[in-house]
């Protein structure tokens, strides 16, 4: 061998050393990181750090963000690892009118609820009482709360739960936004002929008969139809088979009936 490239045992020794030595800190400061993240680890989990701080609630309206917490069981002392989202979850959609609920942890101490309540169509009219009902036809008697008049959906009168109640729920939830609020009351008015007949109450004055059968499909038309009718006579549109005006009689007046382009 060249004499330039021989490295002596002496030359050797202290890069042996210093390589050694790099190495037993690496290793030390890993173990000191592990032991250090093993005391804060075992301090959060047993100091009150550990315990549920903030609760997010999101997508609720009938229920307030009190109630569902309730319900749930959490409070500031519950221990975020103790948080069981599937047993919060159950306990949540037994809500009557809660559709699904979806519990989230994010770490180091927030919990976040996430609701979907199903839809009030309308409220039944039961002595001094507004009950809701929500998109599956249920009756929600045992709300906890005073319902005043509604402002914001139609009544409904003469109904019960069963069959014509929920075609009825089931039709409300086709029509267009702007035709389901310009709904008053909804009466359950069967006929010899039609177990599914209807009187409808407008807030615009006029009075509708039709037929829960075709209810969504001719009353998806009504806009067109007033938009042709004389706003200051009053009336009945008959919208069963056809779809007619028929101005309420006056004295002195004969009974007037117009033919109108709106029918579905």
């Amino acid at each position: 061998m060249e004499k330039g490239k021989i490295v002596s045992l002496e030359d050797r020794i202290p890069k042996l050393k210093q390589q050694r030595r790099k190495k037993a800190n690496r290793r030390l400061i890993l173990l000191l990181i592990l032991f250090f993240s093993l005391i804060v680890f075992i301090v959060y989990f047993q100091s009150p750090l550990s315990h549920v701080n903030k609760i997010e609630v999101l997508g609720n309206s009938v229920y307030s963000n009190d109630e569902l917490l309730a319900a749930t069981g959490l409070t500031k002392k519950t221990n975020i690892w103790n948080v069981e989202k599937a047993e919060i979850e159950a306990k949540l959609k037994k809500l009557p009118e809660l559709k699904s609920a979806s519990i989230q942890i994010q770490l180091p101490n927030t919990v976040s609820i996430a609701v979907k309540e199903y839809k009030r169509i309308a409220y039944i009219k039961k002595e001094k009482y507004y009950l809701p009902v929500n998109e599956k036809g249920k009756i929600l008697k045992d709300t906890g709360k005073d319902e005043g008049i509604p402002a914001n959906a139609p009544i409904l009168i003469g109904f019960s739960e069963g069959n014509v109640l929920n075609k009825m729920i089931e039709e409300l939830g086709i029509l267009p936004e702007e035709v389901l609020n310009s709904i008053s009351e909804i009466h359950h008015s069967p006929t010899k002929t039609d177990t599914y007949h209807v009187t409808l109450f407008m807030n615009d004055g006029f009075e509708v008969s039709a037929t829960i059968r075709s209810f969504s499909d001719k009353m998806a038309h009504y806009p067109s139809i007033v938009s042709q009718l004389d706003p200051a006579k009053e009336g009945v549109i008959d919208m069963e088979v056809g779809s007619y005006f028929k101005a309420y009689e006056q004295e002195g007046a004969d009974e007037v009936e117009e033919e109108t382009e709106g029918e579905g």
